[in-house]
């Protein structure tokens, strides 16, 4: 019995664990961050900085000294001239040789410091390319977060909707029974009935497709149970509508990433173009050589009619090396005369790369200002467009009410009261979907101001 009991409680435990991982309901800031940190194109964006801190370490490198050490064996079986008497034998004659040589760059052009600082710019342009990549997935999941939830509000309107019309064709039943309206009211209602469940259905679809859309945002692969909590804050707690669009587009100056990535890129040409101007200067280069070789050979012995009276072993190996050993070191200058114009092409292509960089500049400027003013226009535009709404909703709610007593008596034919009924439903979608428009101009504008989407 107790091992019984025991068994139990662990598959209650268990149950209580999956019913509460299924019921889990994202924020927007779980959300943004799950997003940014498994998300395939930041992930690129991060093999990209790395790229950035090899290609440094590629700069460093060229200013420490080249070491090559070479080593050889040969062979030779044959004729070949004796070492010893300089004629020509049958003798099979090996020969070993080693060396190691030293380079290093006392002068190039500096290019090589150039060079290092083109590096470190680049890993700062590698930084804000994928800050710039997180940024624009945050704007996306906020997007796509803001649509579930306006979803989700317009399914529960729908349903709502569907209620009160079920509830309508129940009292126009007994209406019908009472002979207070003609049967013909009752098919008008079941056929809105109807209506009502068609729409039912397609706002349950358009609630799976954002879901689906967020979660694959999200690299998630459990969409069938994923969920957002219902925040629907329309407040502008950083009263954002207060500044002016020039006070945000000076902010946004100073601080959006796509205005750094395009001044970065531009110090980065400003680089290439010193680097490449580095190659009419001469260069001065240092060298140490060091090399050595031992032979192996049978050499004979001659008595003194100088008749051969037999042979010995070459010389010991370490005796030859050291004997053998020659050294050589100084400094080689060169000075280019004529590459077949290659570096002054490479220079002008420099000097062009370079005014695309300033022209990118220029027109990043440009495109952040009209982006911030259009951002300006349109999240006051949409908070307008939500009051209007508001106060037509309302509106209708009240010519909806006043509809239904009539129809309730008698006064109105379903036509009428279906029509009413029709309007005020596009009346709450309207409210609906201006409300989160204007959520998420509010949160665009916030972005150009420097306010982050999520608290880091």
């Amino acid at each position: 019995m107790e091992k019984r009991s025991f068994l139990s409680l662990i598959a209650m435990l268990i149950s209580c664990v999956s019913i509460q991982a299924q019921s889990k309901k994202w924020t927007l800031e779980e959300c943004v961050k799950y997003a940014i940190q498994n998300n395939i194109s930041v992930k690129q964006s991060e093999l990209d900085s790395k790229t950035a801190l090899i290609n440094k370490k590629d700069a460093v490198g060229n200013f420490l000294p080249s070491l090559n050490a070479s080593a050889s064996h040969s062979w030779n079986i044959g004729l070949n001239q004796d070492i010893t008497t300089g004629l020509l034998r049958n003798q099979t004659t090996q020969f070993t040789s080693a060396g190691a040589n030293v380079g290093v760059d006392i002068y190039k052009g500096l290019q090589n410091q150039n060079t290092l600082r083109r590096a470190n710019l680049s890993i700062v342009a590698a930084k804000y390319q994928l800050l710039k990549m997180q940024e624009d997935i945050a704007l996306n999941v906020a997007n796509a977060f803001l649509q579930v939830l306006f979803n989700k509000e317009n399914l529960k309107v729908q349903k709502e909707q569907l209620g009160i019309n079920e509830k309508q064709f129940a009292r126009s039943e007994e209406l019908v029974k009472a002979g207070s309206i003609p049967r013909g009211d009752l098919l008008d209602i079941k056929a809105t009935v109807a209506q009502n469940n068609q729409n039912v259905i397609i706002a349950e679809n358009a609630l799976l497709i954002s879901k689906l859309s967020l979660a694959q945002l999200l690299q998630l692969k459990d969409f069938e149970n994923f969920d957002v909590v219902d925040d629907t804050n329309m407040k502008d707690d950083n009263n954002i509508m207060a500044q002016t669009p020039v006070a945000i587009y000076d902010i946004a100056v100073e601080n959006r990433t796509e205005l750094k990535i395009a001044r970065t890129n531009l110090e980065i040409a400003q680089k290439d173009l010193e680097i490449a101007k580095g190659a009419f200067q001469p260069t001065i280069q240092g060298f140490y050589s060091f090399n050595s070789r031992v032979s192996y050979a049978d050499v004979p012995e001659f008595d003194n009619m100088g008749n051969i009276i037999g042979t010995r072993n070459s010389a010991p190996f370490f005796n030859q090396f050291s004997d053998n050993k020659g050294q050589s070191f100084g400094a080689q200058l060169s000075v280019p005369i004529f590459n077949g114009f290659s570096v002054r092409n490479n220079v002008e292509r420099s000097k062009v790369s370079l005014e695309r960089s300033k022209i990118a500049v220029e027109q990043q400027d440009l495109d952040l200002q009209r982006n911030v003013f259009t951002a300006f226009t349109d999240a006051k535009g949409a908070l307008n467009a939500y009051e209007s709404s508001v106060v037509a909703l309302d509106s209708r709610q009240g010519a909806y009410n006043y509809a239904k007593e009539r129809y309730d008596v008698g006064l109105m034919n379903s036509f009428d009261f279906n029509q009413s009924q029709t309007l005020l439903t596009n009346a709450q979608s309207e409210v609906i979907r201006t409300k989160y428009d204007y959520i998420f101009k509010i949160k665009i504008l916030e972005f150009y101001f420097g306010i982050p989407l999520i608290k880091n």
